[in-house]
């Protein structure tokens, strides 16, 4: 009898490791490595990060002679503005360098300092912009050239180390390739199976054409070979590509100026097409929610490990430009169904840079567009993209006026914070629940198990940050998973930003509604910002 009870003590004991192992997967498994998003980044020594719109190479450091991931990116003056007081978006840009960072394992960076400054580039010309850059190995020459828009042209810089400095070595001018002086968005993609680099890049006006050149040397210059347009069709930036298991991905974003869209992509089995759709980009699924987690295309990094290969998404948030959220760097893993790729839009994961292989953190907000940044204009919107709902949320208006894209009348769904409002919460916008007449309403996101990421049974915490005034006959926030409801009841107003949470949630069979549901007077309101669910 005692053996028996004892053997079920230890079959439960067990048990109960075997689910904490697996709830803490981000954590405790050895060789992973924990990436977050949405916060700036830093380097291993504690320095801030600066690093927008260039990309990740592998070279080898002439230093130590190890082959290692060479990030290059744009500085601006803005970057640390924002960065010391996300309150306030700067008006502008003005870039400061090109930076380079190094590592053996894309999670621990190592600044080499900056490569390009602009000192270089204004011995010949005086900047006004410069960003949109890589860099390419030339091996006819042995040297290592940095492209970059520059004003209106294409800036070609060389350095005899990847480690820099880059110096002036000569500007294109696109017109009598592309029939415009400058490009469009460009990043510089090199093919792993034949050592090639080519410029990937969008016709400058309009942007609705979009071009490969390779990279090599021209006139005794390093220059682009040759022009391929590839697609013409909706404007589009944010131009990068990748290649996996033999097929050539096209990715960009739509026209929003700093902000981030949906994130579209073409294929192709030879680098100069033809890609399919023909001249039409099909959308990425998995970034429709939230506008593949509040960015814009960036770049591609892969991990050829041991036992998996995986791509990683590095998309630019133009934070200090748009104002919409925090951190410059959002890496998302994609994963593959046969040809098609999907985004897996996570706050917290980890990599390991050895086997490939990649999991959820236990950080993981699985919440999309919680702080409600990923909607650039006031919604409902009849200007690009027109819109009803909040991306990833559902209104409903059970009393009260009804909403409209194209009736001046319709209740605004989110809120422009202030700056006032801005030092606690995070960005430009937040939900906003009102009308001038009496009301009911209903706003609802459903999270749920995707095809690649489970959302495990177990307890989550439910949290917010909410603004309200009084005039609420019933006002709260709840989650929903499996019939059993959990509620938390604002019963008062808050004049100031107010922390809510509700603990301990039991998720189960993949899926939990969470919402906020109001009863109100005319004119009373509540803003609401900064939704997490994160497994407790």
């Amino acid at each position: 009898m005692h053996t028996l009870a004892k053997a079920l003590i230890t079959q439960v004991l067990l048990l109960l490791i075997l689910q904490t192992a697996k709830s803490q997967t981000g954590v405790t498994s050895p060789g992973f490595l924990s990436i977050t998003n949405n916060v700036f980044w830093d380097t291993k020594e504690g320095l801030p990060l600066y690093s927008q719109g260039g990309g990740i190479f592998r070279f080898k450091d002439p230093e130590s002679g190890i082959e290692k991931y060479y990030w290059y990116g744009a500085q601006y003056k803005e970057s640390a503005q924002y960065r010391n007081d996300p309150s306030v978006t700067p008006p502008r840009d003005n870039f400061v360098s090109v930076t380079c960072y190094t590592s053996t394992d894309l999670v621990n960076w190592e600044s080499k300092g900056d490569v390009l400054i602009r000192a270089e580039m204004d011995k010949h010309q005086h900047t006004r912009w410069a960003g949109r850059l890589g860099v390419a190995y030339v091996k006819e020459i042995d040297k290592y050239a940095l492209f970059i828009q520059h004003n209106a042209e294409v800036l070609v810089t060389v350095s005899d180390s990847p480690n820099g400095p880059f110096k002036w070595h000569q500007r294109i001018n696109m017109e009598e390739t592309i029939g415009t002086s400058n490009t469009g968005d460009q990043t510089v993609f090199t093919d792993e199976d034949t050592g090639i680099s080519y410029l990937v890049y969008s016709y400058g006006k309009g942007r609705h054409k979009l071009y490969i050149s390779e990279i090599g040397m021209k006139d005794g210059k390093v220059g682009l070979l040759d022009c391929t347009q590839v697609y013409k069709g909706a404007g589009r930036e944010g131009n990068c590509m990748f290649k996996y298991k033999g097929k050539y991905y096209l990715f960009a974003s739509n026209l929003y100026g700093w902000d981030s869209s949906y994130a579209y992509y073409l294929v192709a089995d030879d680098i100069r097409g033809p890609y399919t759709p023909t001249n039409e980009m099909s959308i990425l699924r998995g970034s429709e929610m939230d506008y593949a987690h509040v960015t814009q295309t960036g770049f591609f990094v892969k991990v050829k490990g041991s036992k998996q290969e995986t791509v990683i998404y590095c998309g630019d948030r133009w934070a200090n430009f748009a104002g919409n959220g925090l951190g410059y760097n959002q890496w998302c893993p994609l994963s593959f169904d046969g040809e098609t790729p999907y985004f897996n839009s996570l706050s917290a994961w980890c990599l390991n840079p050895t086997t490939g292989e990649w999991q959820v953190d236990t950080g993981n907000n699985y919440i999309k567009n919680g702080s409600f940044e990923a909607d650039r204009r006031r919604i409902p919107s009849p200007i690009k993209p027109v819109q009803e709902q909040l991306l990833g949320w559902a209104t409903t208006i059970i009393e009260g006026t009804k909403l409209s894209v194209s009736d001046s009348t319709s209740p605004s769904l989110n809120y422009f914070n202030t700056q006032q409002d801005r030092k606690t919460v995070i960005g430009e916008k937040s939900l906003q629940i009102s009308d001038v007449v009496n009301f009911k309403r209903k706003v609802v996101q459903t999270v749920e198990s995707s095809p690649y990421v489970d959302l495990e049974d177990g307890y989550y915490n439910l949290t917010a940050k909410i603004r309200n005034s009084d005039g609420f006959r019933r006002l709260e926030m709840y989650a929903e998973s499996s019939g059993n409801i959990v509620k938390k009841s604002i019963s008062k107003s808050n004049d100031g930003w107010t922390a809510i949470e509700i603990e301990k949630i039991p998720v189960r069979n993949g899926h939990v509604e969470i919402g906020f549901v109001a009863e109100g007077n005319a004119g009373a309101f509540c803003y609401v910002d900064d939704v997490s669910l994160v497994k407790n």
